[in-house]
Protein backbone atom coordinates (compact mmCIF):
# COMPACT_ATOMS: atom_id res chain seq x y z
CA UNK A 1 0.00 0.00 0.00
CA UNK A 2 2.92 2.25 0.17
CA UNK A 3 4.56 3.75 3.09
CA UNK A 4 2.76 5.06 5.71
CA UNK A 5 -0.77 4.05 3.57
CA UNK A 6 -3.87 2.11 5.33
CA UNK A 7 -4.51 -1.48 4.79
CA UNK A 8 -7.39 -2.14 2.32
CA UNK A 9 -10.77 -1.86 3.88
CA UNK A 10 -13.17 -4.59 2.58
CA UNK A 11 -16.79 -5.07 3.18
CA UNK A 12 -18.52 -7.98 2.58
CA UNK A 13 -22.70 -8.37 2.16
CA UNK A 14 -24.46 -11.60 0.93
CA UNK A 15 -27.88 -12.73 2.95
CA UNK A 16 -26.28 -16.33 1.86
CA UNK A 17 -24.96 -17.28 5.28
CA UNK A 18 -22.57 -20.11 3.30
CA UNK A 19 -21.92 -17.94 0.37
CA UNK A 20 -20.47 -15.27 2.98
CA UNK A 21 -18.21 -17.57 4.58
CA UNK A 22 -16.83 -18.83 1.00
CA UNK A 23 -15.78 -15.08 0.34
CA UNK A 24 -14.60 -14.62 3.50
CA UNK A 25 -12.01 -17.73 3.13
CA UNK A 26 -10.89 -16.69 -0.52
CA UNK A 27 -10.20 -13.16 1.13
CA UNK A 28 -7.81 -15.14 3.82
CA UNK A 29 -6.43 -17.16 1.18
CA UNK A 30 -5.68 -14.37 -1.08
CA UNK A 31 -3.97 -12.42 2.57
CA UNK A 32 -1.37 -15.98 2.72
CA UNK A 33 -0.71 -16.48 -0.95
CA UNK A 34 -0.35 -12.40 -1.35
CA UNK A 35 1.25 -11.15 1.69
CA UNK A 36 -1.16 -7.98 1.30
CA UNK A 37 -2.19 -6.63 4.29
CA UNK A 38 -6.48 -5.91 4.36
CA UNK A 39 -9.06 -6.17 6.81
CA UNK A 40 -12.97 -7.01 6.01
CA UNK A 41 -16.06 -6.77 7.83
CA UNK A 42 -19.14 -9.58 6.31
CA UNK A 43 -22.82 -8.33 6.79
CA UNK A 44 -26.05 -10.52 5.88
CA UNK A 45 -28.11 -7.48 4.72
CA UNK A 46 -27.63 -4.26 3.27
CA UNK A 47 -29.27 -2.28 6.34
CA UNK A 48 -26.56 -3.62 8.33
CA UNK A 49 -23.98 -2.61 6.05
CA UNK A 50 -25.26 0.89 5.48
CA UNK A 51 -25.34 1.81 9.24
CA UNK A 52 -21.75 0.16 9.44
CA UNK A 53 -20.46 3.18 7.17
CA UNK A 54 -21.97 6.05 8.98
CA UNK A 55 -18.64 5.82 11.13
CA UNK A 56 -16.90 3.34 8.61
CA UNK A 57 -15.42 3.61 5.14
CA UNK A 58 -14.76 0.47 2.59
CA UNK A 59 -12.07 0.81 -0.43
CA UNK A 60 -13.95 -2.27 -1.79
CA UNK A 61 -17.23 -3.78 -1.22
CA UNK A 62 -18.29 -7.10 -2.66
CA UNK A 63 -22.43 -7.03 -2.40
CA UNK A 64 -24.73 -9.57 -3.38
CA UNK A 65 -27.00 -8.04 -6.04
CA UNK A 66 -30.52 -10.57 -5.01
CA UNK A 67 -30.93 -9.68 -1.27
CA UNK A 68 -34.04 -9.68 0.57
CA UNK A 69 -35.48 -5.86 1.83
CA UNK A 70 -32.72 -3.59 0.89
CA UNK A 71 -31.45 -5.16 -2.14
CA UNK A 72 -27.61 -4.76 -3.66
CA UNK A 73 -28.16 -2.31 -6.59
CA UNK A 74 -30.74 -0.14 -3.86
CA UNK A 75 -27.46 -0.35 -1.40
CA UNK A 76 -25.31 0.93 -4.00
CA UNK A 77 -27.10 3.76 -5.21
CA UNK A 78 -27.50 5.06 -1.74
CA UNK A 79 -23.47 4.20 -1.32
CA UNK A 80 -23.03 7.06 -4.42
CA UNK A 81 -25.03 9.32 -2.85
CA UNK A 82 -22.48 9.69 -0.15
CA UNK A 83 -19.02 9.07 -1.89
CA UNK A 84 -17.55 7.80 -5.03
CA UNK A 85 -14.28 6.29 -4.19
CA UNK A 86 -15.71 2.94 -2.75
CA UNK A 87 -15.42 0.13 -5.56
CA UNK A 88 -18.34 -2.10 -5.93
CA UNK A 89 -17.90 -5.41 -7.12
CA UNK A 90 -21.37 -7.44 -7.95
CA UNK A 91 -21.47 -10.72 -6.72
CA UNK A 92 -24.80 -12.93 -8.14
CA UNK A 93 -26.54 -15.70 -9.81
CA UNK A 94 -28.56 -13.73 -12.74
CA UNK A 95 -26.90 -11.55 -15.16
CA UNK A 96 -29.73 -9.43 -15.42
CA UNK A 97 -28.84 -6.41 -13.85
CA UNK A 98 -25.55 -6.44 -15.46
CA UNK A 99 -26.37 -3.07 -17.47
CA UNK A 100 -27.57 -1.32 -14.70
CA UNK A 101 -24.01 -2.31 -12.35
CA UNK A 102 -22.64 0.77 -14.95
CA UNK A 103 -25.15 3.29 -13.65
CA UNK A 104 -23.69 3.04 -9.79
CA UNK A 105 -20.42 2.30 -11.48
CA UNK A 106 -19.47 -0.94 -10.73
CA UNK A 107 -16.06 -2.05 -11.05
CA UNK A 108 -16.88 -5.44 -11.91
CA UNK A 109 -20.03 -8.30 -12.06
CA UNK A 110 -19.38 -11.43 -11.10
CA UNK A 111 -21.39 -14.18 -11.26
CA UNK A 112 -21.53 -17.14 -8.53
CA UNK A 113 -19.86 -18.95 -7.53
CA UNK A 114 -17.06 -16.98 -6.13
CA UNK A 115 -13.83 -18.56 -7.41
CA UNK A 116 -10.15 -17.39 -6.56
CA UNK A 117 -9.82 -16.91 -10.60
CA UNK A 118 -12.48 -14.90 -10.92
CA UNK A 119 -11.83 -12.47 -7.43
CA UNK A 120 -7.57 -12.72 -7.19
CA UNK A 121 -7.56 -10.75 -10.34
CA UNK A 122 -9.93 -7.68 -9.02
CA UNK A 123 -8.03 -7.71 -5.90
CA UNK A 124 -4.33 -7.89 -7.69
CA UNK A 125 -5.43 -4.99 -9.59
CA UNK A 126 -6.92 -2.87 -6.66
CA UNK A 127 -3.96 -3.45 -4.60
CA UNK A 128 -2.11 -2.03 -7.20
CA UNK A 129 -4.01 0.71 -7.87
CA UNK A 130 -3.79 1.94 -4.09
CA UNK A 131 0.04 1.47 -4.43
CA UNK A 132 0.46 4.13 -7.49
CA UNK A 133 0.75 7.56 -6.58
CA UNK A 134 -2.47 9.54 -7.48
CA UNK A 135 -2.93 11.41 -10.71
CA UNK A 136 -3.27 14.82 -9.90
CA UNK A 137 -4.03 18.28 -11.44
CA UNK A 138 -1.10 20.80 -9.76
CA UNK A 139 -2.75 24.41 -9.24
CA UNK A 140 -0.53 27.50 -8.49
CA UNK A 141 -2.56 30.53 -7.36
CA UNK A 142 -1.27 34.04 -6.19
CA UNK A 143 -2.19 32.74 -2.83
CA UNK A 144 -1.69 29.41 -2.64
CA UNK A 145 -0.80 25.72 -4.34
CA UNK A 146 -3.03 22.85 -4.32
CA UNK A 147 -3.59 19.53 -6.31
CA UNK A 148 -6.51 18.21 -7.51
CA UNK A 149 -6.84 14.29 -8.44
CA UNK A 150 -8.08 13.77 -12.24
CA UNK A 151 -10.49 11.17 -11.08
CA UNK A 152 -11.97 13.16 -8.49
CA UNK A 153 -13.04 15.98 -10.96
CA UNK A 154 -16.47 16.06 -12.25
CA UNK A 155 -16.25 18.77 -14.64
CA UNK A 156 -14.79 22.34 -15.04
CA UNK A 157 -16.58 25.59 -16.12
CA UNK A 158 -15.10 28.98 -16.84
CA UNK A 159 -17.23 32.42 -16.24
CA UNK A 160 -15.82 35.87 -16.64
CA UNK A 161 -12.08 34.69 -16.27
CA UNK A 162 -13.08 32.71 -12.84
CA UNK A 163 -12.48 28.29 -13.31
CA UNK A 164 -14.60 26.54 -11.58
CA UNK A 165 -13.69 22.63 -10.91
CA UNK A 166 -17.04 20.92 -9.66
CA UNK A 167 -15.59 17.61 -7.66
CA UNK A 168 -17.28 14.00 -6.88
CA UNK A 169 -17.83 14.89 -3.18
CA UNK A 170 -20.14 17.89 -3.93
CA UNK A 171 -17.38 20.65 -3.44
CA UNK A 172 -15.89 22.85 -5.76
CA UNK A 173 -12.83 25.02 -6.22
CA UNK A 174 -12.56 28.32 -7.63
CA UNK A 175 -9.76 30.05 -9.10
CA UNK A 176 -9.07 33.22 -11.69
CA UNK A 177 -7.45 31.98 -14.98
CA UNK A 178 -9.17 30.40 -18.79
CA UNK A 179 -10.04 27.08 -19.66
CA UNK A 180 -7.01 27.08 -21.63
CA UNK A 181 -4.79 27.02 -18.83
CA UNK A 182 -5.64 23.67 -18.09
CA UNK A 183 -7.07 22.38 -21.18
CA UNK A 184 -4.03 20.67 -22.78
CA UNK A 185 -3.65 18.52 -19.31
CA UNK A 186 -7.31 17.82 -18.64
CA UNK A 187 -7.92 16.49 -22.61
CA UNK A 188 -4.80 13.94 -22.18
CA UNK A 189 -5.87 12.23 -19.79
CA UNK A 190 -8.84 9.73 -20.88
CA UNK A 191 -12.45 10.49 -20.31
CA UNK A 192 -11.78 14.08 -20.11
CA UNK A 193 -13.81 16.00 -23.25
CA UNK A 194 -14.65 19.44 -24.02
CA UNK A 195 -18.65 19.45 -24.98
CA UNK A 196 -18.58 23.69 -24.95
CA UNK A 197 -16.20 26.50 -25.19
CA UNK A 198 -17.02 27.09 -21.37
CA UNK A 199 -17.20 23.65 -19.77
CA UNK A 200 -14.58 20.48 -19.57
CA UNK A 201 -16.36 17.04 -18.25
CA UNK A 202 -15.07 14.10 -17.16
CA UNK A 203 -17.06 11.33 -18.49
CA UNK A 204 -16.60 9.18 -15.30
CA UNK A 205 -18.76 10.90 -13.79
CA UNK A 206 -21.38 11.19 -16.51
CA UNK A 207 -25.19 9.69 -15.92
CA UNK A 208 -27.00 10.33 -18.66
CA UNK A 209 -26.69 12.33 -22.66
CA UNK A 210 -29.34 14.72 -23.17
CA UNK A 211 -30.23 16.45 -26.01
CA UNK A 212 -28.29 20.02 -25.45
CA UNK A 213 -26.78 18.45 -22.19
CA UNK A 214 -25.20 15.78 -20.10
CA UNK A 215 -26.29 14.79 -16.36
CA UNK A 216 -23.48 13.98 -13.83
CA UNK A 217 -24.07 11.09 -11.37
CA UNK A 218 -24.45 13.96 -8.63
CA UNK A 219 -27.08 15.64 -10.72
CA UNK A 220 -25.67 18.22 -12.03
CA UNK A 221 -26.68 20.02 -15.58
CA UNK A 222 -23.83 20.43 -17.76
CA UNK A 223 -24.41 22.46 -21.48
CA UNK A 224 -23.39 20.41 -24.69
CA UNK A 225 -23.01 22.80 -27.60
CA UNK A 226 -25.23 22.24 -30.19
CA UNK A 227 -22.32 22.05 -32.51
CA UNK A 228 -20.79 19.54 -30.52
CA UNK A 229 -23.28 17.23 -29.56
CA UNK A 230 -23.13 14.47 -32.68
CA UNK A 231 -19.38 14.44 -31.71
CA UNK A 232 -20.13 14.71 -27.55
CA UNK A 233 -22.50 11.87 -28.24
CA UNK A 234 -20.08 9.20 -30.22
CA UNK A 235 -17.19 9.86 -27.93
CA UNK A 236 -19.61 9.37 -24.64
CA UNK A 237 -21.41 5.93 -26.30
CA UNK A 238 -17.36 4.45 -27.12
CA UNK A 239 -16.20 5.32 -23.37
CA UNK A 240 -19.38 3.15 -22.13
CA UNK A 241 -18.48 0.18 -24.18
CA UNK A 242 -14.28 0.52 -23.60
CA UNK A 243 -15.90 0.54 -19.67
CA UNK A 244 -18.07 -2.16 -20.01
CA UNK A 245 -15.05 -4.24 -22.12
CA UNK A 246 -12.59 -3.66 -18.99
CA UNK A 247 -15.19 -4.68 -16.54
CA UNK A 248 -15.75 -7.70 -18.92
CA UNK A 249 -12.09 -8.50 -19.04
CA UNK A 250 -12.11 -8.51 -15.43
CA UNK A 251 -14.67 -11.01 -15.08
CA UNK A 252 -11.88 -13.21 -17.80
CA UNK A 253 -14.33 -12.05 -20.29
CA UNK A 254 -17.85 -14.20 -19.49
CA UNK A 255 -20.76 -13.25 -20.81
CA UNK A 256 -22.98 -10.62 -19.25
CA UNK A 257 -26.54 -11.42 -20.90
Amino acid sequence: MGEGAEPLRIGICDDDHQDLLQIASLLESYRHDSKEEFSYASFQNATDLLASMDSRMYDLLLLDVLMPGVNGMQAAREIRQRNDQTEIVFLTSSPEYAVESYSVRAHYYLLKPVTEEKLFPILDRLMSDLKKPEDALHIKTQGSVFSLSYRKIEYIEVIAKKLYFYLTDGSSREISGSLADFEPLLLRNPGFIKVHRSYIVNLQWVQELRHGALMTVAGRRVPVARTSYPQVRTTYTEFLFQEAERSAQGRGGEPTC
